[in-house]
């Protein structure tokens, strides 16, 4: 389920709950017929076919090249979303063959009613990831403002007393901000040499106050395709860390959604590899940056890693490979190992075939040989998620086994936002207990 939020203006309509993604259904529906419907008798037995054969045909060749040649996602697309693929490109195919016998207007009516069908398809596609629940998260690239982070330290000072929380000794100041800010920076990969997107930081209210609390951070990451972006809108990020902190007399942990791919159809598997120096820049570039940029608490147990999907599987290897750094982490929907869609490929074109290479940093392997006692993990999936839910449930037993301190849970849904916005909102609080800011 979403999340309620105040119904501000047509942009934050549901485009994927309510009566908005029906009259979508209904009017696409509506031009596919228009453009399957003809009084031509030669359209009926000649170009009509030849549209569907086309079609089918068009849709078998995508499938092929994308999931099963081109490999940019490390897992296949589900059917569902292939229907909806497949009536996108018979809704063009109906217009392009109606066109050449119609007029102006016809033609006209033709190209709108097959943009029509795309934005039908389209959105039953983000219906079934909820990737985009309104129309504001859409044009979130256009739409989405950010403010420049705070430069300097303040001259003050909170910090939490052994054996207590920050919320113990914290006390707001008179105006103290309702709500935290959302800023963009890069983060380069100065040891690493990765080439990463912008980071977004979120800076809860308590930030921006002096004395300052050294508030915990989290670095969080999104799948692939992804950017850091997508935990600011689809993900609903900032919002529920204000949410947190207005509970909390401003504190809420210091979020940094950090770029572990570099583009939406990359994947370096957030291991140090052929491909990339991944996890050097999120061991090391990643906290370095931070602690150069933001005044922050320091140490392994006010540190956590978290993401969705490949950022789930991530923030997974981050803890066992550099458990130095972040001694709490969020797997949301990740995977039981690192892959590029099959292990033989995964070992192949990131360690030359070496299997001994790849299971010195593969997680489960790591788990196998060593023991985290001081580590502790949350992992949460879909409960409808038959792709990914075994193998969450082979990795938290696993991390169980290496002494772990690790929580499980499902949530209504499958591998989409409905599921990954919920499993973020729902953990702030573990994620506060852990790294010093409640008990």
């Amino acid at each position: 389920m979403t999340q309620s939020v105040a119904v501000r203006s047509p942009l934050d309509w549901s485009l994927t709950e309510g009566v908005i993604p029906v009259l979508i259904v209904l009017v696409g529906l509506g031009a596919l017929a228009g453009l399957v419907v003809s009084r031509d008798p030669h359209w009926w037995t000649r170009w009509l076919p030849c549209a569907v054969v086309l079609t089918g045909v068009g849709t078998l060749l995508l499938h092929w090249w994308i999931d099963d040649w081109w490999q940019p996602f490390a897992e296949p697309l589900p059917r569902k979303v292939w229907f909806w693929i497949g009536v996108g490109l018979l809704g063009v195919l109906l217009a392009a063959f109606r066109i050449p016998a119609l007029g102006w207007r016809g033609r006209g009516a033709a190209v709108l009613a097959a943009v029509l069908v795309l934005v039908m398809a389209g959105n039953q596609v983000n219906r079934h990831f909820d990737q985009y629940p309104t129309l504001r998260v859409l044009f979130a690239p256009w739409l989405q403002k950010t403010t420049a982070l705070p430069a300097g330290t303040a001259a003050g000072t909170v910090t939490a007393p052994p054996g207590g929380t920050l919320y113990d000794v914290w006390r707001p100041p008179a105006g103290l901000p309702a709500k935290g800010t959302v800023s963009t920076s890069p983060i380069p990969g100065l040891i690493s040499g990765f080439n990463p997107r912008a980071a977004y930081v979120y800076l809860p209210p308590a930030y921006h106050a002096n004395p300052r609390p050294l508030l915990p951070v989290l670095i969080l990451m999104a799948g692939q395709p992804g950017s850091p972006l997508d935990w600011v809108t689809s993900g609903n990020m900032p919002d529920a860390m204000d949410a947190f902190a207005a509970a909390h007399h401003g504190l809420a942990p210091i979020v940094v959604v950090a770029d572990p791919i570099g583009s939406d159809f990359n994947n370096t598997l957030c291991m140090n590899s052929k491909i990339a120096q991944a996890q050097t820049y999120l061991a090391e570039d990643v906290p370095n940056w931070v602690h150069a940029h933001l005044q922050t608490a320091a140490g392994r147990a006010h540190w956590s890693i978290g993401g969705l999907s490949l950022g789930g599987t991530c923030a997974l290897q981050l803890a066992v490979n550099a458990p130095q750094v972040y001694g709490s982490f969020l797997d949301i929907s990740g995977q039981s190992e690192p892959t590029l869609g099959s292990h033989s490929k995964t070992v192949d074109t990131a360690f030359g075939g070496d299997e001994a290479a790849f299971d010195a940093v593969d997680p489960l392997h790591v788990m196998a040989r060593q023991r985290f006692p001081d580590t502790a993990a949350s992992f949460v999936v879909g409960s409808g998620d038959g792709e990914f839910g075994p193998q969450q449930a082979t990795v938290y037993q696993a991390a169980l086994k290496a002494g772990m301190k690790a929580i499980a849970g499902t949530l209504p849904g499958g591998h989409d936002w409905t599921v990954f916005r919920v499993a973020l909102a729902q953990n702030i609080p573990w994620l506060a207990q852990q790294t010093g800011i409640i008990r």
